[in-house]
């Protein structure tokens, strides 16, 4: 639900005049409110160049170095929550992820091996090539949506619809959308995940600050049942849509996205076995073990 209401805030922001910047009147819309930087009277001489220089420190600088700083937060804390619960492009990794499984048995065409077909839940699941037809449509009509979404944050979003809409778009216009909707396309089918690992500055910048610290919330692993799992087929490792191991070290889990996946996959498998899972969410001193290997003596499950 955060991700679908998120993924439309980010669509509709521009034309519902939340957020975006009028790059023909040269100025910021925030929340309907017009918040000029004195750009225009710059151009012709009203405004001086200090006058400038203050809006954009004090109306737009300060203001994206409170939300980074908030982000860094909130990562340090609980782990890159933006990425797992917010970004409209993780939500497109899940989404497209299940599909091209029921597609070909694989989460991703680079994986080597197929996984298992029974699943957390213990249905079979038999890959059907059918499923890369709403595979490639729902690629192919989320990288248009995105662009023409992404132009509207720089113009005016009437303009752009209506350009659209009857066939005359300019020449630049229809090149960014064209072009920006062929690179999110080519994403969304070979890299996904992948861009999330090690294509994303956002996330890297949560990760680093995730890994700063050795208490901030993390999935916990009851080494003590460790014998449970050879009765399952890695069901926590096949669902993660990172392709991580969520039993292993925080080291090796430095783009985890605390989506929960894992977790909900053993409580899955455990349930009826009437046995608790195997994961859960710790922070503290319960999320010790994970960072340095070690049993911190202390009964978290």
């Amino acid at each position: 639900m955060t991700q679908a209401l998120f993924l439309a805030l980010f669509l509709l922001a521009p034309p519902l005049n939340l957020l975006r910047f009028d790059l023909y009147a040269n100025h910021l819309v925030l929340f309907g409110q017009k918040i000029e930087l004195g750009f225009t009277g710059f151009q012709y001489g009203f405004t001086p160049a200090s006058e400038v220089i203050i809006n954009l420190i004090f109306k737009a600088f300060l203001p994206l170095v409170a939300a980074g700083l908030g982000l860094i937060y909130v990562a340090w804390r609980w782990g890159r929550l933006y990425c797992g619960w917010l970004c409209p492009h993780f939500s497109m990794v899940e989404g497209l992820n299940h599909l091209m499984l029921r597609a070909t048995g694989k989460p991703g065409l680079w994986e080597k091996q197929p996984l298992p077909a029974r699943q957390p839940d213990g249905r079979i699941l038999r890959p059907n090539p059918w499923y890369w037809l709403p595979l490639i449509l729902l690629a192919a009509l989320t990288a248009f949506a995105w662009a023409v979404a992404t132009i509207t944050y720089a113009l005016p979003p009437d303009v752009i619809y209506y350009n659209l809409l009857h066939g005359q778009l300019s020449r630049p216009q229809f090149l960014f959308i064209g072009i920006l909707s062929l690179v999110l396309f080519l994403d969304f089918i070979f890299a996904r995940h992948l861009f999330c690992r090690f294509g994303c500055s956002v996330g890297l910048i949560q990760g680093l600050a995730w890994m700063a610290n050795p208490r901030a919330m993390t999935i916990g692993f009851n080494r003590r049942r460790a014998r449970d799992c050879q009765e399952c087929n890695n069901a926590c490792d096949n669902v993660c849509p990172m392709r991580l191991k969520p039993r292993t070290l925080k080291r090796k889990m430095f783009t985890c996205t605390q989506c929960g996946a894992c977790i909900d996959a053993c409580i899955q498998v455990e349930t009826p076995k009437d046995r608790d899972s195997l994961l859960k969410w710790v922070d503290g001193a319960c999320a010790l073990h994970k960072t340095t290997g070690r049993d911190n003596g202390k009964d978290c499950f």
